[in-house]
């Protein structure tokens, strides 16, 4: 089954894509990007994502020479063999084509330079190293898609504060124009998608399963709608389940792919706290939402916050400051409306301070209080009033009564 896969090469980019957008019907030109793209498909199947293993024993090589090391069964790999002689890529790539998938890989148009960062980002919870190719379903081009964007992460028994806080936040973010991009869980995920899909925004899936696949499979129809109007992409081929490594192997994809991560909601052990690592390793940006001191859910973005230099992200503006190149979409930090009041000069300031509330003083008393002499005094009383801030009345001065409310 598998020279026969290698040996047929007359796919068309119906079959196994371009990686320009959804697939084409135009026949690929070059040959040697057909097998190729077999050759990575095939390496997709047999070769763990993020296998620290295969990446000691593959140095060096091209995807092509560890697939032609593979098939003659080479010394040394294996490692590899239970799961070879199922292999099938062209199978792979057609079972794609049908469920309306494509496979993206180097070179090709659509393929997001940002993951590439993995080769050299070091390892963490026991994965490395960049995907072979990337499975994508979907009609946007992958590439253009992650070119603005930021990850949404956190706990899958989120609070409805997590809840509330990640759908708000990834409306606003698509609201500008930010790819949110998650994990298609529960809690957060779910409502980092829904958050941008309720905006109209466009929003990223990355599972730790086959595009094919809806895990979990309550979240079926949000996977079918964020395929419909945004992306769905795995490491894995079709078909594939998901296990606790390929979940820990997926997080580093979320988070090189994008310009940024945010933790929402995150326990003190916590697949989105191992997503905020990958991102320190590839040199993103990464933020953390607060929540109550109180909250067991939070104590893993606080962690974050406290011991990891993250930075802290209250709204929409925090997150696209710190995924814009530096100097742009600088925000101000929040400040109190400026009142008359605050723009009074000391004197005016001291005699505005004394002024009583309820019963009014004379200017002498008023003098007193404010420790200025009585013609500063009576000077500033004169200016305080004819800018409405206090009132006089036939026994002194005092503050104007409140106004009542409508």
């Amino acid at each position: 089954m598998t020279n026969h896969a290698l040996t047929n090469l007359a796919l068309t980019t119906d079959t196994i894509g371009s990686g320009g957008g959804a697939a084409g019907s135009e026949p690929l030109a070059d040959s040697n990007d057909d097998r190729e793209r077999l050759a990575r498909a095939g390496l997709s199947r047999v070769v763990e994502p993020g296998d620290l293993a295969a990446l000691k024993a593959f140095d060096g090589m091209s995807a092509l020479e560890i697939w032609d090391r593979l098939q003659r069964k080479s010394r040394g790999l294996e490692r590899w063999s239970t799961r070879l002689a199922e292999v099938d890529p062209q199978g792979d790539l057609e079972r794609a084509a049908a469920a309306g998938a494509r496979f993206v890989i180097p070179g090709d148009e659509e393929w997001p330079d940002a993951v590439d960062v993995l080769a050299d980002a070091g390892q963490l919870t026991r994965r490395a190293g960049a995907p072979f190719g990337l499975w994508v379903r979907g009609r946007a081009n992958l590439r253009a898609a992650l070119k603005q964007s930021a990850s949404i992460v956190g706990a899958r028994a989120c609070s409805s504060y997590g809840d509330h806080v990640a759908a708000e936040l990834s409306a606003g973010l698509a609201d500008t124009g930010v790819t949110v991009v998650s994990g298609g869980a529960f809690g957060i995920d779910a409502a980092a998608h829904r958050g941008a899909l309720a905006a109209s925004g466009l929003t990223i899936a990355v599972l730790a399963c086959g595009v094919d696949v809806s895990y979990p499979k309550s979240n079926s129809a949000l996977l079918s709608r964020i395929a419909e109007d945004g992306l769905v992409v795995a490491e894995l081929p079709p078909g594939c389940s998901p296990t606790k490594l390929r979940f820990l192997a997926r997080n580093r994809l979320i988070a090189a792919a994008t310009q940024g991560t945010v933790v929402i909601e995150a326990a003190i052990r916590s697949g989105a706290l191992n997503t905020a690592g990958w991102a320190e390793q590839c040199g993103r940006a990464v933020l953390a939402v607060p929540g109550p001191i109180t909250s067991r859910m939070s104590a893993g973005s606080h962690l974050l916050v406290r011991e990891r230099n993250a930075l802290l992200a209250t709204s929409v503006a925090d997150i696209v400051e710190a995924i814009s190149p530096f100097g742009a979409h600088l925000t101000e930090p929040p400040r109190a409306p400026q009142t008359l009041a605050d723009t009074l000069a000391p004197d005016l300031q001291r005699t505005l301070d004394a002024v009583p509330v309820h019963h009014p003083a004379p200017a002498t008393r008023i003098a007193v209080t404010a420790g200025l002499d009585l013609p500063t005094t009576q000077q500033s009383l004169e200016s305080l009033a004819a800018h409405a801030l206090i009132t006089q009345t036939p026994t002194g001065w005092r503050l104007p009564p409140p106004t009542p409310l409508a």
